[in-house]
């Protein structure tokens, strides 16, 4: 157990961030009609937000529905794509070296 704590001590934050927030992705409910939302726009009562709705049209599309993921956030691919190239670029730069910065 010391040594997974040790192990993962090494890991950069940031690597540990995005995939805590892939599977945060995957872990949220979609078809949901109330859930969680951090949006300042939202809790000012504003009803339009280019933000608002991203995380459930990534789940979507981790789920598969790529037509329904597409309604609810066309940016939606794009930004898995960006979350997935970060993960390999670090896991990359920390196989190659132990500079994280």
């Amino acid at each position: 157990m010391k040594a997974i704590k040790t192990w993962i001590g090494k890991l950069p934050l940031e690597l540990l961030f995005w995939i805590g927030s892939l599977i945060g992705v995957l872990l949220i409910d979609p078809e949901s009609e109330s859930h969680l939302s951090l949006c300042p726009l939202n809790q000012l009562g504003v009803d339009w937000c280019p933000g608002c709705g991203l995380g459930r049209a990534m789940s979507l599309l981790a789920r598969g529905a790529f037509q329904a993921s597409w309604e609810m956030h066309p940016l939606a691919f794009l930004a898995f794509l960006v979350i997935l190239s970060r993960i390999w670029n670090l896991i990359s730069n920390l196989k190659t070296t132990h500079n994280y910065g």
